[in-house]
């Protein structure tokens, strides 16, 4: 594998950020995907640059974007106040998967976690992702909660 890049998103960056976001099953179904960006992920991205606790990251290949994820972090009184990372919107590009970058990007974001102080890392997937279920119980997550979500 050549060497990869992470790095926060730029403005740039968001058309192929959504690509990803849409390039399964299930984001097909929720995600926009045109000739122009829709101005709704326009304006969360301006959102999400303007907050120090949230980062789009972008992992590069050649100068090519061929990996995304986003990394919140969360204060709470829970655990004596501690601070928790969340990692959400995990895409690996089609042409890029099976290489073990989906690991190398996980490993990464614990890592900066770690080194943000946080005393634990969380993130959900949807139950109809089998794969992605194993995947992250190999690297460590252990499905200790059960999540709820509500759609408004």
């Amino acid at each position: 594998m050549e060497k990869l890049i992470f790095r926060t998103a730029q403005r740039a960056d968001v058309p192929a950020i959504v690509a990803m976001l849409a390039d399964d099953g299930l984001g097909k179904g929720r995600e926009v995907v045109g000739e122009e960006v829709d101005a709704a992920y326009w304006a969360a991205f301006a959102e999400m640059a303007d907050d120090p606790n949230n980062t789009q990251v972008v992992v590069e290949v050649g100068g090519e974007v061929v990996g995304t994820l986003q990394l919140t972090y969360i204060r709470s009184l829970t655990r004596r106040g501690g601070l928790r990372a969340q990692i959400e919107g995990v895409r690996v590009r089609a042409d890029q998967r099976g290489a073990g970058l989906g690991r190398t990007m996980i490993k990464w974001a614990v890592d900066q976690a770690r080194e943000r102080g946080c005393n634990l890392v969380q993130l959900t997937t949807d139950k109809r992702r089998a794969d992605a279920h194993r995947f992250y119980a190999s690297l460590g997550f252990r499905a200790s909660h059960e999540g709820m979500k509500l759609v408004l």
